[in-house]
């Protein structure tokens, strides 16, 4: 039930998590991320706006864009990791020691690109074009392996499929509304296209 909000309507973190049915950890946690407006007591207690909260509970919000990202991220690390184990591609395993390292780097930053798009897509051009060289990188690393280029289309569809996976199955482990799952599920493709047309123009004559 929401509470009818005032001016002066300020709500404990007990209070305010109750009305969004989330643990006061969770609400905590958006607060000091910033995705949840607070003010601070003189005793340092944390204080929520009836009418933001009421705001929140309306729009059904279970997960703030922060928590979800990151909650995606160690669902898809934990399960690349597994798929890659219970796998045996030619293009897992020719790549020398060197080129594994190299592979494992560009991943990261992938990642780490990936999680700033989910946050905010908006203006985001910079990062489509970090994602775009991260993709030519892949093609230069998989041009040095002697893959063809329908070999390097199945690696880079093998980490998509696992990515998107795990986003898929992220409501079977979060809280999560589906217009906002499908919202991220977007992004995470909107910047995985990018790296895969720019290694696919890696090979062109």
């Amino acid at each position: 039930m929401a509470v009818e909000a005032t001016p002066k309507t300020w709500l404990s973190l007990a209070q305010a998590a109750q009305q969004l049915d989330i643990h006061p950890t969770t609400l905590r946690r958006w607060a000091d991320n910033g995705d949840v407006p607070v003010i601070r007591t003189p005793g340092g207690h944390r204080r929520f706006a009836a009418a933001d909260i009421n705001q929140l509970a309306e729009r059904g919000e279970s997960c703030s864009p922060t928590e979800l990202s990151q909650q995606w991220a160690e669902q898809a690390l934990s399960h690349t990791r597994r798929e890659i184990s219970a796998h045996d591609e030619a293009w897992l395993v020719t790549h020398s020691h060197d080129l594994r390292q190299r592979h494992r780097q560009l991943g990261r930053e992938l990642m780490a690109l990936t999680l700033q798009y989910i946050a905010d897509p908006a203006h985001n051009d910079h990062l489509l074009e970090q994602a775009r060289q991260v993709g030519q990188a892949y093609g230069q690393i998989a041009q040095e392996s002697g893959l063809c280029l329908t070999d390097a289309l199945k690696a880079a569809l093998f980490f998509r499929d696992t990515l998107l996976e795990a986003a898929f199955n992220l409501p079977e482990y979060a809280h999560v509304q589906p217009e906002d799952n499908r919202r991220l599920m977007q992004r995470i493709n909107h910047v995985l296209n990018t790296v895969h047309l720019a290694i696919a123009a890696c090979y062109d004559p």
